[in-house]
């Protein structure tokens, strides 16, 4: 055991979060760490790096164990070049490499000092922090982080940017346990392949917070944040589905029997009552009133056990027996529904977007050239390509050509797209025009930008359908949302307008796994025209399309 964690409560402001959430860690063991948006999965992560203290609990780490850890937020790094602030966060580093460049000036003949330098030099070896500047150039390089930008100011990377530079340094991190949150989001299929790589070869446990179901299906184990509590799955991600399927169809079977439990309950409190008032003997009435009041506290502590969570992936319940089938149906927990992607069926093959020897790029390099493809509705195109090879400039163009604009990245060919149409995108970012603004406001105000009518009523019901709680999380500004959260906010602006067509840029990330599942289901039957990108094999297989090969 290298970890032990026992969270006894962990709340924030009313919303209790854990409640005695327990859970242990092997030695190279790979874990991975799942549960819906909002149940505190980077929380749970924070309490284990030290960054949060405020619970009720403990977290045991075996004596000596160096641990790693990404971060989310970079907030005094941004000058800070992206090398050297990869270098800071591994263990040791810093404190070592401030001995073995200052000693020499200072220690001269003294032995204590002597032999402090000489075990620093020993130690930094035994690390390899000799090599590992030039290593972590090269794997920056892996990630398309040239030696220039790796060189430069953090604050100068992207979003997604930062996440690789966080992969990086835990790759050489030398560390006994890596602490790891979204890791693969924003990286491209090689970036991601050379990542699963590294994590089955690397000997360090480690605990990742991912719904990326490719690096699930590497992990030795799934734990899963449901209820508060750790729920812990021996093997992949397909092992995992199997054993949920089974867990959650005993849950159900316990859970109706409570409900019946509860119907018996109810039904004695009346009985008992009306046998009291009837009864005109003492001894018989102190009875009947006992047994009223037995009942009544059994109902009651019934009665404040929350309803568990229920949710068996598509596939499996299929397979269900009947009776624990209808059961899950009545039972099964809330997903996401997608507005404004229910569309009838449609035997229309129209022309959407035609693309005839199109060259994009920048300062007249081209990023790719003589690009041939054509879009008809019912059509699905996978964008395929390394990050930087021209996917985003090319979905930049076609949103310009729809708007009725030639953009400057426009070097050569033609690209034709069907006027009138709608169109819906979902992109990793949310527009900062909406940060400053609540839930609540930033719906109605992406729906009037659009001309599209909005009301109360119609943006409490969008929330709603999107799993947040009107009340509560319609005052909260759209900055201090989650990542999940946030993502099923760009859901409701892609298809605010009901598009005929879709572009979809790394739909997948940040969702969780129930949430996938619906937008797949729902994408399956859509029948406009969808684009997209996603280096997701499993969305990629739901989602069949022709293959659309984008850079040089």
């Amino acid at each position: 055991m290298i970890a032990d964690i026992s969270i006894l409560e962990k709340s924030f402001g009313s919303k209790l979060l854990y409640d005695k959430l327990r859970f242990s860690i092997q030695a190279g063991e790979k874990v991975g760490l799942v549960g819906r948006n909002g149940v505190g999965k980077s929380t749970l992560l924070g309490l284990m790096d030290g960054s949060d203290r405020d619970f009720s609990g403990e977290v045991i780490y075996r004596k000596g164990v160096s641990i790693i850890s990404t971060r989310q937020e970079h907030h005094g790094f941004e000058k800070t070049s992206v090398l050297e602030y990869i270098l800071g966060d591994l263990p040791e580093y810093a404190a070592l490499k401030h001995k073995i460049d200052t000693l020499p000036a200072t220690m001269g003949d003294d032995m204590r000092q002597l032999h402090i330098y000489s075990e620093a030099l020993e130690r930094f070896g035994a690390l390899g922090y000799y090599t590992v500047e030039d290593l972590i150039l090269r794997e920056l390089d892996n990630f398309q982080i040239d030696e220039a930008k790796a060189r430069g100011p953090l604050g100068n990377l992207s979003g997604g940017q930062k996440r690789l530079a966080e992969v990086v340094k835990v790759m050489h991190a030398h560390a006994d346990l890596a602490l790891i949150d979204e890791p693969t989001n924003h990286m491209d299929y090689v970036a991601k392949a050379q990542f699963i790589e590294w994590l089955n070869g690397s000997p360090l446990a480690m605990l990742i917070v991912t719904h990326d179901r490719d690096v699930l299906g590497q992990v030795d184990r799934i734990i899963e944040i449901k209820d508060g509590t750790a729920h812990s799955y021996a093997g992949n991600y397909d092992q995992y589905l199997r054993q949920n399927a089974v867990a959650t169809s005993s849950s159900l079977n316990d859970y109706e029997v409570v409900q019946r439990r509860i119907t018996n309950l109810k039904a004695d409190v009346i009985r008992f009552r009306r046998l009291k008032e009837k009864a005109r003997n003492p001894p018989t009435i102190q009875q009947f009133k006992r047994l009223e009041r037995q009942a009544e506290e059994e109902l009651a502590e019934l009665l404040q056990k929350e309803k568990p969570t229920f949710w068996i992936d598509r596939e499996s319940a299929e397979n269900l027996d009947y009776r624990v089938e209808a059961s899950y149906q009545k039972h099964k927990t809330k997903n996401i529904r997608l507005m404004g992607i229910e569309r009838g069926e449609s035997a229309s093959s129209r022309l959407l977007i035609d693309v005839k020897n199109l060259s994009l790029g920048y300062n007249n390099q081209p990023l790719f050239s003589n690009l041939t493809f054509q879009l008809r509705e019912n059509e699905r195109l996978e964008l395929r390509g390394r990050n930087g090879a021209g996917k985003t400039t090319l979905i930049k163009t076609i949103l310009a050509a729809a708007a009725g604009e030639k953009p400057e990245t426009q070097l050569a060919g033609s690209l034709v797209i069907q006027p009138r149409i709608g169109i819906g995108v979902y992109e990793q970012e949310v527009s900062p025009r909406y940060f400053g603004l609540t839930l609540f406001d930033a719906i109605e105000r992406l729906y009037l930008d659009r001309g599209l009518s909005i009301g109360t009523e119609k943006t409490m019901q969008l929330m709603s359908s999107y799993l947040f709680n009107p009340h509560e999380d319609g005052r909260i500004p759209l900055a201090q949302l989650s990542g999940g959260q946030k993502a099923r906010f760009q859901l409701i602006s892609m298809l605010a307008n009901n598009p005929q067509l879709l572009i979809l840029d790394e739909p997948t990330n940040h969702l969780d796994l129930p949430s996938i599942e619906e937008l797949e289901n729902a994408l399956g039957t859509y029948n406009g025209a969808i684009i997209y990108v996603s280096h997701d094999a499993y969305f990629t297989k739901k989602l069949p399309a022709t293959t659309i090969g984008v850079g040089r």
